[in-house]
């Protein structure tokens, strides 16, 4: 099992619009069954932290390329993708791999 992390730097005072966007995207996506459920948390400058910062993070099975043979991404994910591009200064992906009981080791 997997966490993956999309982490969005936005431009100022626009982490909670692109919040809105990544969110509204990602239950495209789980609508569509391409990704697991998605939760978007984000910062806009009311809490500690890094400010004009939004991340979507999902669980998965497996790391999976969106070019993978076979697959068509959902059209509405991909028209609210371009909606968000226009806020965006950059942005990364990160992969965890879950800690399970099976994958535990002993002393």
């Amino acid at each position: 099992m997997y966490v993956i992390r999309r982490v969005y730097d936005v431009k100022p005072g626009m982490a909670r619009k692109v919040a809105t966007l990544l969110q509204q995207q990602g239950d495209a996506y789980s609508d569509a069954g391409q990704r697991g459920k998605v939760t978007v948390y984000f910062n806009g400058g009311t809490v500690p932290g890094e400010n004009n910062r939004v991340y979507m993070q999902w669980e998965d099975d497996t790391i999976d390329s969106p070019y993978r043979e076979g697959l068509t991404l959902a059209p509405e994910a991909m028209a609210i993708g371009a909606k968000t591009r226009e806020h965006v200064i950059s942005s990364r992906i990160e992969f965890f791999e879950k800690m399970i009981p099976a994958k535990m080791q002993e002393d």
